[in-house]
C-alpha cells in the first residue's frame, strides 16, 4: 500500500508541474523527456503495486475498509497540496544576498563554501568541467570560445547564455576588448555603489546544480535597484575586485536599457 501511495503521489506531482508550467523551475527542460519517462513508469508501477496489494487482501472489516480509504485519499492528496499551496519562488537578488556576498571562483574557495552550505551551488561562472574528462572539457571549451571570438560583438541569448559566460571566465584575456550584449537582473555590489552585477539564475541539469551567473558592470551612470531587469551593451575588461580579492571579467557599460522580466527568467546549459 505504501509503495502504491508513493508512486501515485510522484505521478500526480510530476503531472501537476508539467500541466502548470512549473517544471522548468526544477530541471533543465532539455532533459524533460526523462521526467515524462519517470512519470509514465511511476504510473505503471503504481498500478502494479495496487493490484498486488488488492490480491493480498482476502477479508476486510467495514471499519478497516473505511480507514484504508481515508488514508489513501489523505496520502494521495499530499503531493498536490504541496505543489499547489507551496508555490515556487523565482530566484532573484534577495537569494544572492541571503546566500552571502561571496562569489568564489578559485577551486579551493568554492570547495570550502560548498562544504559549509552542503550544496554544489555555483557563482558567476557556470562550471561544467565535472561532466567531462579534463582533456574533453578543455577541447570543448576551446572550440566554443573560438566560435565567439570570431565576432566583434557577442550577442548573449537565453539559449547561449550559459556557454558564453563559461568561456568568458575560462579565457578572460582573450575576450578582453570584445563587446557583449546581454540581459539580466541587477544586483548592486555591496562593496562599491558604483558597480552593479548583472545576473541570471541558470540550471545545468536540475535545481540542485543551479547557480547565479553573470558579469560585474562598471561605468553605468544610472543607478538601478536590485532585481531591475536590464539590457546592456559594453566592452569586456579584466578588473581587480578588492572585496573578492580576484580579477573578474567586467563589462564597461556603453548603454543600459530597462526591460521587462522574461517570461521564463531562468537559463539552461545546452550540451
Amino acid at each position: 500500500m505504501i509503495r502504491f501511495l508513493v508512486l501515485a503521489g510522484y505521478f500526480e506531482l510530476t503531472m501537476y508541474l508539467q500541466l502548470s508550467g512549473k517544471l522548468n523551475q526544477y530541471i533543465n527542460m532539455h532533459y524533460s523527456y526523462l521526467a515524462y519517462i519517470s512519470m509514465i513508469l511511476s504510473f505503471v508501477l503504481a498500478v502494479v503495486q495496487l493490484i498486488i496489494w488488492m490480491r493480498q487482501i482476502k477479508v476486510h472489516s467495514h471499519l478497516h475498509g473505511r480507514m484504508a480509504k481515508m488514508a489513501s485519499i489523505t496520502f494521495l492528496s499530499v503531493p498536490l497540496i504541496v505543489g499547489i499551496f507551496f508555490p515556487t519562488v523565482t530566484l532573484n537578488s534577495e537569494t544572492v544576498s541571503a546566500k552571502g556576498y561571496y562569489f568564489p571562483l578559485a577551486e579551493g574557495n568554492n570547495a570550502d563554501v560548498q562544504a559549509d552550505e552542503g550544496t554544489a551551488s555555483q557563482y558567476l561562472k557556470p562550471d561544467t568541467s565535472s561532466y567531462f574528462t579534463k582533456n574533453a572539457y578543455e577541447s570543448a571549451m576551446r572550440k566554443t570560445a573560438d566560435k565567439y571570438l570570431k565576432d566583434e560583438t557577442i550577442t548573449v541569448t537565453t539559449d547561449n547564455y550559459m556557454e558564453v559566460m563559461e568561456v568568458i571566465y575560462d579565457y578572460p584575456d582573450e575576450f578582453a576588448g570584445k563587446f557583449v550584449e546581454f540581459t539580466g537582473f541587477v544586483y548592486n555590489d555591496p562593496s562599491d555603489h558604483n558597480n552593479q552585477f548583472l545576473f541570471r539564475f541558470g540550471i545545468i541539469h536540475c535545481i540542485a546544480d543551479s547557480g547565479v551567473y553573470g558579469l560585474l558592470t562598471t561605468g553605468n551612470e544610472q543607478h538601478y535597484e536590485n532585481n531591475t531587469w536590464i539590457r546592456t551593451r559594453g566592452k569586456i575588461v579584466n578588473h581587480y575586485h578588492k572585496q573578492l580579492n580576484q580579477s573578474l571579467p567586467t563589462l564597461e557599460v556603453e548603454s543600459f536599457e530597462q526591460v521587462q522580466q522574461p517570461e521564463n527568467p531562468y537559463v539552461y546549459r545546452v550540451f
